[in-house]
């Protein structure tokens, strides 16, 4: 069964980082592409990051320059760096990949940018 579990959400302040770690099982993860999405507060879900097989990486124009996604195939773990984090970077963020014909999303972790 595939399982992703996200952890390292917050409250942190403008122009604050934060780190977010995604936890995968179930599948060959070093096969696959893992993505970032997030969901603010009455918005739709927006990519916020995707790192490929072989390490092609894709960012929004909304994160790019700011955000930094890697994964360590070893520990079958995806990151999301988050550097200089604005209140519109408010959201859940969840970690997915596709795996079996199916796209499958962690229960996400809050990340709260606020004074």
């Amino acid at each position: 069964q595939v399982q992703l579990v996200e952890s390292g959400g917050g409250l942190v302040q403008p122009g604050g980082s934060l780190t977010l770690s995604c936890a995968a099982s179930g599948f060959n993860f070093g096969s696959v592409s893992m993505r970032w999405y997030r969901r603010a507060p009455g918005k739709e879900r927006e990519l916020g990051a995707t790192i490929g097989v072989g390490g092609l990486l894709t960012y929004p124009a909304s994160v790019k320059g700011r955000f930094t996604i890697s994964r360590d195939n070893a520990k079958n773990m995806v990151y999301l760096q988050m550097n200089n984090l604005k209140p519109e970077d408010t959201a859940v963020y969840y970690c997915t990949t596709d795996w079996s014909f199916k796209m499958w999303w962690g229960p996400g972790t809050q990340v709260t940018v606020s004074s």
